[in-house]
């Protein structure tokens, strides 16, 4: 990939502009639609009943104190397999009154207490009008589940079950901020519907992104090697202590195939808990949004465009009524094309936010997704030829990033 392709590849949609993970994503662009993803592709990981997977090698948890045998054994019986019927459509036109067969949807869980309350992602139960649960110690039993609450912006959601019908121990949650490349883990789930499959593999990079169903974006994103396919959605990830460190989310796959290539994406745990805790609490979680789309400024770029600056943010878009265009961020409308690929060049260029320096738009995204709605942050941007400091009142995400 060039360089003006890779500054066209960071549209700042956490908390901020368009896209749809539903399906097939390009990898390259993952929201916004500025850049085809040639043939690698992103795609969630509820089973759908294709097992159309290319071979994958997996290889043994190393460096830890368990292995992956011993992480199987202790946690799991704590894994569940999830089947969520989805709610039937009827169609609007006059002449198809019939209700349209929704189908099934099936993935993965885990206990995360003894209340009974289950982590998974938000696309496996979203849509859905009976949700059951088998847990992976409990001999095949199938559990009633009630969804507490989904977020479509993380990919997140909290289902229950009767805890006095669970005989297992809950998983341990560990600490995602604390991982290095090259850790060995365990991924557990139940990919093309064979419950409780096991593979293990490492953390193959970090602070990764990846487009959420509602188009904004998840970032300190845990990219791994551990083979991962349709059904393992929401099941856990989990480092060579036996603790949970994300949550199996999807996967990039190349050509035709739909299965395993060797690179999956897992919701960091961090981000999780904190959700989590607001889904049981509220059903719902909260999120900051600015509104703009984006791009990298490197140095090469600067130059090209003769700017001052050589690293930052640069705007490409701001949405309307969104606190970006309140408070006064502008877009670019003079568009130049580099090395093929269209730029609008004119843009403000943010450089640090509160302060912070920042070098690209995964900064920016990691910043805005710390913060609150109600929270005020500052911003350095460079504008024609000179740097101001604008103001911005961080408002509640809408509910897509088409909004």
């Amino acid at each position: 990939m060039n360089r003006f392709k890779s500054f066209l590849s960071r549209p700042f949609v956490a908390g901020l502009a368009g896209g749809l993970v539903v399906g097939v994503l390009g990898l390259a662009a993952i929201a916004a639609g500025w850049v085809e993803g040639g043939t690698t592709t992103t795609t969630t990981v509820a089973a759908t009943g294709s097992t159309d997977a290319a071979p994958a090698q997996t290889v043994p948890a190393s460096g830890g104190a368990l292995s992956a045998g011993e992480i199987y054994d202790r946690d799991g019986g704590a894994v569940a397999y999830i089947e969520a019927e989805q709610k039937q459509t009827t169609s609007a036109s006059p002449f198809e009154p019939m209700p349209q067969q929704g189908g099934t949807a099936t993935g993965s869980g885990f206990l995360i207490d003894n209340e009974g309350h289950i982590l998974t992602n938000a696309h496996v139960v979203d849509g859905s009008s009976n949700v059951t649960v088998q847990m992976g110690g409990d001999d095949g039993e199938t559990l009633d589940a009630k969804v507490l609450g989904e977020d479509t912006s993380t990919d997140v959601a909290v289902i229950q079950v009767d805890p006095s019908q669970v005989d297992a121990e809950p998983l341990q949650l560990g600490d995602s901020d604390g991982l290095d490349v090259g850790d060995g883990v365990v991924a557990i789930g139940n990919p093309f519907g064979l419950d409780n499959s096991v593979t293990s593999g490492i953390v193959s990079a970090l602070q990764r992104q990846i487009s959420a169903p509602d188009g904004f974006t998840i970032s300190n994103v845990v990219q791994t090697d551990a083979a991962i396919n349709p059904g393992n959605s929401g099941g856990p990830l989990i480092d060579a202590d036996g603790d949970v460190i994300g949550i199996n989310s999807q996967i990039a796959t190349g050509g035709g195939s739909e299965g395993n290539v060797g690179v999956g994406f897992a919701v960091p745990i961090n981000t999780a808990k904190t959700v989590a805790q607001q889904l049981i609490a509220d059903g719902s979680a909260d999120h900051a949004y600015i509104g703009i789309k984006g791009g990298d400024l490197t140095p090469e770029i600067a130059d090209t465009l003769n700017l001052d600056v050589d690293e930052g943010a640069i705007v490409q878009g701001v949405t309307k009524d969104s606190p970006a265009e309140q408070a006064g961020l502008q877009a670019g409308s003079e568009e130049v094309t580099i090395d093929g690929q269209p730029i609008k060049a004119d843009g403000d260029v943010i450089t640090a936010v509160d302060g912070e320096k920042i070098t690209g738009m995964d900064d920016l995204v990691a910043l805005v997704n710390t913060k609150q709605p109600g929270d005020e942050i500052e911003l350095t941007v460079y504008r024609d030829g000179d740097t101001q400091e604008i103001t911005i009142d961080l408002a509640q995400r809408p509910e897509d990033a088409g909004n």
